[in-house]
């Protein structure tokens, strides 16, 4: 999450003081993320000093100390805007991890593993929805987020469900032989193109 720019589009609006600016970021974002205000404060110095905003009054102004946005801010919150993040390689996510590590711990069932998490996600996902039900109608904010956090966590439900049914066909298979030392080379080496041709089609 980038509180940066999410500072920056907020001043966009017009100029405002360090602890309005933690209250409305709170507001916008359903109250999902909370912010502390000394890190506020702390990002605004550093706008401040790459001049993306500007204060008035004195360094010593205290809270009521009022920021706005620069041309060279605005210039930075619309490409932020506008250029997608880089999702070409995949995020280091715990739980795929996890389950890749279970596969290989002895004594260890990588299907109990992946149904106990499974039953956490489904429970995660009974509590957004109930969310939904009670404040989504009245905060648009609040709905966006519960609409990504649901399909957020109905994708890795999708995934763990994959990841069981392709072990368990591994396992009825048969062991699979370990790769040679010059095939798990050229594999490797092929994760650098797949992700250069993946930029390439951006």
């Amino acid at each position: 999450m980038s509180v940066r720019h999410a500072l920056l589009a907020l001043l966009a609006e017009g100029p405002k003081y360090g602890l309005q600016l933690r209250e409305e970021f709170e507001a916008r974002t359903g109250e999902v993320w909370p912010l502390n205000v000394g890190q506020v404060y702390t990002t605004l110095q550093r706008l401040e000093r790459d001049g993306l905003v500007e204060s008035d009054g004195e360094p010593d102004a205290g809270p009521q100390k009022s920021f706005r946005i620069t041309e060279g801010g605005e210039g930075e919150l619309t490409g932020w805007l506008r250029t997608p993040p880089d999702l070409s390689s995949p995020p280091r996510d715990e739980l795929v991890i996890k389950v890749l590590v279970a596969v290989r711990v002895p004594g260890v069932d990588v299907h109990e593993v992946i149904q106990s998490h499974r039953r956490y996600l489904v429970e995660l996902m009974q509590q957004w929805t109930r969310l939904k039900d009670d404040e989504a109608d009245f905060d648009l904010s609040v709905a966006l987020v519960v609409d990504a956090e649901l399909f957020r966590l109905d994708s890795v439900i999708r995934w763990l469900d994959t990841a069981d049914g392709r072990l368990r066909r591994a396992a009825a298979d048969g062991p699979a032989p370990a790769p040679a030392p010059a095939a798990a080379a050229a594999a490797t080496a092929a994760v650098p193109r797949l992700r250069r041709r993946i930029g390439a089609r951006r």
